[in-house]
């Protein structure tokens, strides 16, 4: 199985499927972008390792340096038990995911899996909140990047404008419009990241909190611990990220203790935060880049689908693609900057989509493909313990999705009634 160049977020599949499909007579190719041999843009490029690089790119971001808080929060042993139990889950979930797109080759996105689920309906909302997710993700990432940039700079620019230039680098490197272009930038990512938690726990190791108190278990209101959880958790999506999700979670929380912050470098001191936060910040950078890229390849492909414009390097073709990336960066900076409960809004969106795209869509996969590829209600019933993880994943999801953003709301509004929310367009 040679190179394939596949989507990094699991709202959006890949974008090949399994070998590519050779032209004979009668027969229909349906993968979206067919067969590449005489285009002038190709898009199935990628093998296995790199998209490997870009999944772990992705994946570990900046929800890492949120997990010492969570641990602080829950205690050691429940934040340890959920975050590989979430994991495992995970991996069954993406095995659903993957033998739905080797079913149906012609999805390239969780909107072409909604119109084979539920139709029209179910490609508008499930193409919307793949896109309305990725925004946040940018959004989200460059706050993050201006973040470090403040760090490294001893806060000498108004944050806007480090939040400005750090949106302009991301749009810069969204523009390629194929993965191939950012996979060895995805590769150099995921190892700044992995850099990142390790000078993080070096930093934490020589530099312990005294008098630290630090708990297996924690008693907690729900709505706290539900947040804490399931944050950092819609990110749990590989065996990689699972490991070093636990080792960096429970090594910073034992050597800072129950006041460590969110994210965790800003509970180092000075040298070490930086030194961490410049490793960070390239992965925050290339990330923010590919979540831009697939917000901009959902909707081109949407666009340009079986026209010539997706191949050819056509003046149409790149400014659309142009302006699409630039509008996807442009939305989340604004909504970055000027709304300023957007680390809110970003866990609502988490709710909604990401325990869906992670999760509970998965059940629906197998339900689906079991009824109508496998011997309709006798294949369910034959297969009942397929079947009831499905529904127990279906369930899952519903439970993160109605609980994680009935928090999120909570917690707006407690926000608000505590004076915590700033202006926008602050330095």
């Amino acid at each position: 199985m040679s190179g394939r160049e596949g989507d990094i977020n699991r709202s959006s599949f890949i974008e090949a499927g399994e070998g590519s499909l050779e032209k004979v007579e009668t027969e229909t190719i349906v993968d979206v972008f067919g067969n590449e041999e005489e285009h002038e843009i190709k898009y199935k490029t990628l093998s296995w390792q790199l998209v490997s690089a870009l999944m772990i790119a992705e994946i570990v971001s900046t929800g890492l340096l949120t997990l010492p808080n969570a641990v602080a929060i829950v205690g050691i042993v429940p934040s340890l038990i959920l975050t590989i139990f979430l994991g495992i889950f995970a991996l069954y979930t993406a095995k659903l995911l993957v033998d739905f797109k080797m079913n149906h080759p012609e999805v390239h996105n969780m909107g072409d899996a909604g119109y084979i689920l539920f139709g029209p309906v179910g490609r508008e909302i499930f193409a919307a909140g793949s896109i309305i997710f990725a925004i946040f993700g940018v959004g989200a990432l460059i706050l993050s990047g201006q973040q470090a940039l403040s760090t490294l700079s001893n806060n000498g620019l108004c944050a806007t404008v480090l939040l400005v230039i750090f949106a302009i680098a991301t749009f810069l490197l969204a523009l390629p419009r194929t993965f191939s272009r950012l996979s060895w930038l995805a590769l150099v990512s995921a190892v700044t990241i992995a850099l990142c938690g390790v000078l993080a726990m070096i930093g934490a190791g020589a530099n312990p909190v005294p008098n630290r108190i630090i708990q297996a278990a924690l008693p907690s209101n729900f709505y706290e611990a539900f947040l804490a959880i399931t944050g950092p958790a819609a990110w749990v999506l590989q065996g990689f990220s699972t490991t070093f999700y636990a080792v960096f979670s429970v090594v910073v929380y034992v050597y800072i203790g129950s006041s460590v912050a969110a994210p965790a470098l800003f509970s180092l001191p000075p040298v070490w935060a930086k030194i961490s936060f410049a490793f960070g910040m390239v992965n925050f950078l290339i990330t923010g880049a590919l979540y831009t890229h697939f917000a901009a390849k959902l909707l081109f492909v949407r666009l340009f689908r079986k026209t010539r414009h997706i191949h050819s390097h056509t003046v149409l073709g790149w400014s659309t693609w142009v302006f699409l990336c630039f509008a996807s960066v442009a939305i989340a900076f604004i909504l970055a900057s000027a709304v300023p409960i957007f680390s809110y809004l970003t866990g609502i969106t988490a709710s909604l989509f990401a325990s869906w795209y992670t999760y509970g869509v998965a059940g629906f996969f197998w339900l689906h493909d079991t009824f109508y590829l496998k011997g309709g209600l006798g294949a369910i019933r034959r297969r009942w313990f397929g079947t009831t993880l499905a529904v127990l994943t279906v369930l899952a999801g519903a439970f993160m999705c109605v609980v994680g953003t009935y928090v999120s709301i909570k917690l707006i509004a407690d926000a608000y009634s505590q004076g915590l929310v700033g202006k926008p367009f602050t330095c």
